[in-house]
C-alpha cells in the first residue's frame, strides 16, 4: 500500500470510479469483522460463543472512534520515522485528494480505520474463554495506540523507517497479521492457560459458523487486498486474482497435511487453510504473479497446518491458533516476496530471489518482520502486565470460566438450552455467577 504524509491542492477532483471502489473495498473490510467474529465464535464452546463476539464487535466500537480521534494521524501524520504527529487529529484536511491517487483523503482514512479494526479482533482468538471484558477493552485501546499506528507508520508512511528500507507490505501481512499474531503470543502468556487445557476436550460448538464466517473473510478480503491498489486499475485487479488463487491452493496444502498425518481431512482444516492463504498472501498480493500466488498458498497451508501443533509441543494455549495462522502466515508471505515478488508484477519494486534480484529484497523483509513483530510482541507484554496491574487481574475465577462468559459476563446465552433463556436482561441484572437452571429461573 503507497502512502505519503504531504497533501494535495485542495481543488483537485477525485476520479468516481476510483473513489467509488475504495469506499466499497471499506465496506468489504468491515464485513470481515463480523466474519471473524463468526469463524472465532464456531471454535469456540457454546457457553462462551456471545463472549467472541462482542469482543469482535467491541473493537469496531473502540477503533472505529479511536482512529478518527489520533489513531490516524498517530499511523500517517507528519511525524518523524517511528510515529506521525497529532497534527491532523480534527481530520479538518480532508477535502483534498490522497497523494499520488485519485481518491479523496477520507476515503483513505475510512479505508485505513477497517484495517485498524480488524486487526486487534484478529488476537481474540488466542485469549477465548477466559479474559475479562474491561480488562480486554483497555488492551485494545492501549494497542491499537501504541502498537498497531506506530507500526503502520513504520511500514505504509513515507517517512516510515521500514518504508524508507525498502519494505514490501501491500495489504497488511506484517502491520496486520504478524503483528496481531506476535501480540497473540505475549498475551496467552500473561494469561495463562485454560482451565483443563490441553487435557479436556475442547471441540469447536458450531463448525457452520467456522465456515459461514471463512465465507464472509474470504468475500471480504477482496477488498482488503484488491482494495489496497488504492484505484479500480490493474493492480487491483492482479491483487483480487493473486487473493483468491493463493487461497484455494493454501486450503488444499491444508487438507492434504491433515490427511497425510491424521487420515482424514476436516471442514475446520479447510476453513482454516483457506483463512491461512488469505493471510499470507496479503503482504504479497502486488507483488507475485498468479502462479507465484499458488505455489505461495500452497507452502503457507502447509507451514500453518504444522505450525498449528506448535502450541502443544511448547505448552502455551493458543486457543484459536491466532500464532499458527496469522504469526506464522503473515510472516510466511512477507518473506516469500523475498523469494517470488516480481517487477513484472509491480514494476515500481524490485525482483525477489527467484527472479534475479539476489538476496537484497528478503533481507529488507526478514528486518521488517523481525522488527515489527519483537516490537509488537514487548510492548504487548508491558501493555498486559500494566492492564493486569490496573484491574487486578486478567482472567476471570475458575466459577466462571467453567460456568461459561457469556451468562456471567453478558447475562446473555446464545442458546436456550444453557440457562433455559437466551438473556437475564429483561427480568433482572446479570448475577455474578450462575449456578443451576433453577437458579435462572428464580
Amino acid at each position: 500500500m503507497l502512502s505519503t504524509v504531504a497533501y494535495l491542492s485542495f481543488a483537485a477532483k477525485p476520479d468516481t470510479g476510483d473513489t467509488a471502489w475504495v469506499l466499497a473495498s471499506a465496506a468489504l473490510v468491515l464485513l470481515m469483522t463480523p466474519g471473524l467474529a463468526f469463524f472465532y465464535g464456531g471454535m469456540v464452546r457454546g457457553k462462551n460463543v456471545l463472549n467472541m463476539l462482542m469482543m469482535n464487535f467491541i473493537t469496531m466500537g473502540l477503533v472505529g472512534v479511536l482512529w478518527v480521534l489520533v489513531g490516524y494521524t498517530l499511523a500517517f501524520g507528519d511525524g518523524n520515522a517511528f510515529i506521525g504527529d497529532l497534527k491532523h487529529w480534527k481530520l479538518d484536511h480532508t477535502v483534498g485528494l490522497w497523494p499520488g491517487y485519485t481518491i479523496p483523503v477520507v476515503a483513505f482514512v475510512m479505508f485505513q480505520a477497517m484495517f485498524a479494526i480488524i486487526t486487534p479482533a484478529l488476537f481474540t482468538g488466542a485469549i477465548a474463554d477466559r479474559i475479562k471484558f474491561a480488562p480486554f477493552v483497555a488492551i485494545v485501546v492501549l494497542w491499537s495506540l501504541l502498537v498497531y499506528s506506530p507500526v503502520a507508520h513504520w511500514v505504509w508512511a513515507s517517512n516510515g523507517w521500514l518504508y524508507k528500507l525498502g519494505a514490501e507490505d501491500f495489504a497488511g501481512g506484517t502491520v496486520v497479521h504478524a503483528n496481531a499474531g506476535a501480540a497473540a503470543l505475549a498475551l496467552i502468556l500473561v494469561l495463562g492457560k485454560r482451565k483443563g487445557w490441553p487435557k479436556e476436550s475442547m471441540r469447536p460448538h458450531n463448525l457452520p459458523f467456522v465456515l459461514l464466517g471463512t465465507g464472509l473473510l474470504w468475500f471480504g478480503w477482496f477488498g482488503f487486498n484488491a482494495g489496497s491498489a488504492l484505484g479500480a486499475n490493474g493492480l487491483a485487479a492482479t491483487a483480487f486474482m493473486t487473493t483468491s488463487t493463493a487461497t484455494s491452493a493454501a486450503m488444499l496444502g491444508w487438507v492434504l497435511v491433515e490427511k497425510v498425518r491424521d487420515g482424514h481431512p476436516t471442514t475446520l482444516g479447510a476453513a482454516s487453510g483457506a483463512v491461512a492463504g488469505l493471510v499470507a498472501i496479503t503482504p504479497a498480493c502486488g507483488f507475485v504473479s498468479p502462479l507465484g500466488s499458488i505455489v505461495l498458498g500452497l507452502v503457507a497451508g502447509s507451514v500453518c497446518a504444522l505450525a498449528t501443533g506448535l502450541k502443544f509441543r511448547f505448552g502455551y494455549d493458543d486457543a484459536l491458533d491466532v500464532v499458527g495462522v496469522h504469526l506464522v502466515g503473515g510472516v510466511t508471505g512477507a518473506l516469500l516476496i523475498g523469494f517470488i515478488g516480481s517487477k513484472r508484477v509491480n514494476p515500481a519494486y524490485k525482483d525477489g530471489l527467484f527472479y534475479g534480484g539476489g538476496l537484497d529484497l528478503l533481507g529488507i523483509q526478514a528486518e521488517a518482520v523481525l522488527a515489527s513483530v519483537a516490537y509488537s510482541f514487548v510492548m504487548t507484554l508491558i501493555i498486559a502486565y500494566l492492564v493486569k496491574i490496573v484491574f487486578g487481574g486478567l482472567r476471570v475465577s475458575e466459577d466462571i470460566e467453567v460456568e461459561g462468559l457469556d451468562i456471567n459476563l453478558h447475562a446473555e446465552t446464545a442458546y436456550e438450552s444453557l440457562t433455559g433463556g437466551s438473556s437475564l436482561r429483561a427480568a433482572a441484572p446479570a448475577p455474578k455467577s450462575v449456578k443451576t437452571d433453577a437458579e435462572v429461573s428464580a
